[in-house]
């Protein structure tokens, strides 16, 4: 228990009346105060201490103590007998800033950047390996000295390649197509071709020739043509092994273009046996086979045609009937 400190010997002097602050009831029980009964005045022994309340509307700021000892002393605030910061100083914290900056960056985008790297290698080397491909495709070591022509029957393949001589020496990359279609325009018999480049040096031209259909008879002679119509060749006696051909309207007409498919639907084995060909619309196709004649009617259902033609046949010979119709292959009619 606190010792009770001894009263003043000079009594305290009074405040003037104006200064008085009228002092409210202490609180029935402070922690640090001893209590006394109601019915009669404290004696000097019991006072402990008195607590003089604050003014009203006045607020007492508490400013806690710090000891000497638990003083921090700020390491960047330099010592009095430091020198002041200058010019290099601010310029070595900010370039120090900036390499810690950079630092983090660098390391917060590595995977990042070892994407970009891989990406800029593959294209890189993309575009490594394509130059090098047009450099060697453009070099005269893939230049053309052997031409070769395949798929001729009845055209001279020694003669087309005399035809494209003038592409030797260059690039196969740059072979022109269109100078090579200018020499095949000179062989009738070339329906159509292709141009293959076989490196390191060779051109390689597949031919497919036009197959005659028959013979036509002109004011020149007779002209061997296809079924287009294009005349192959003209000779003044009817080349062998090919039937003659009788359609209205000529060579360019509906006719002769739906003879020239027949012909060529025919199998093999029918198609040499034919002699002649005859016909005044698309529609009424007639073929002439060892004195017989067959009715073919139009181009369509070829197969089927040939095939109940090739039955009747075996039924009833060519020599012994004078015609055969299979327009309608349902109800062969033999004559």
């Amino acid at each position: 228990m606190r010792r009770p400190s001894p009263l003043p010997t000079t009594p305290p002097a009074r405040r003037p009346a104006a200064e008085a602050t009228p002092v409210e009831p202490a609180p029935t029980g402070p922690p640090h105060a001893e209590r006394t009964a109601p019915d009669r005045d404290p004696s000097p022994e019991q006072i402990t201490e008195v607590i003089e309340p604050a003014r009203p509307g006045r607020l007492v700021p508490f400013a806690p103590t710090v000891a000497a000892d638990d003083v921090v002393p700020d390491e960047e605030t330099p010592d009095a007998g430091d020198r002041p910061l200058g010019v290099r100083d601010v310029w070595a914290a900010a370039r120090a800033r900036r390499r810690a900056l950079r630092r983090e960056v660098r390391r917060f985008t590595v995977r990042q950047r070892r994407r970009r790297s891989v990406w800029i290698a593959s294209l890189a080397a993309v575009l490594v390996v394509g130059l090098g491909a047009v450099a060697t495709a453009y070099s005269p070591l893939f230049a053309v000295s052997r031409i070769t022509v395949l798929g001729t029957d009845r055209l001279d393949p020694d003669a087309v390649e005399a035809a494209l001589a003038g592409e030797k020496g260059t690039p196969l990359a740059l072979v022109d197509s269109s100078a090579v279609k200018a020499a095949l325009v000179g062989f009738p018999l070339v329906e159509s071709y292709s141009i293959e480049a076989r490196p390191p040096q060779e051109l390689v031209v597949r031919i497919i020739e036009r197959t005659p259909v028959g013979v036509v008879s002109t004011r020149g002679g007779f002209s061997l043509v296809d079924a287009a119509g294009v005349v192959l060749s003209t000779s003044e006696e009817a080349p062998k092994g090919y039937p003659a051909i009788e359609a209205t309207g000529g060579v360019g007409s509906r006719a002769f273009r739906a003879v020239g498919a027949v012909y060529r639907s025919l199998p093999e084995d029918l198609r040499t046996q034919v002699t002649a060909m005859a016909a005044t619309t698309p529609d009424d196709v007639t073929l002439t086979i060892d004195g017989a004649d067959i009715v073919w009617g139009s181009s369509d259902d070829p197969v089927e045609k040939s095939r109940v033609l090739t039955a009747a046949m075996a039924a009833k010979p060519p020599s012994e009937v004078d015609e055969y119709d299979i327009s309608s292959p349902g109800a062969v009619v033999i004559r």
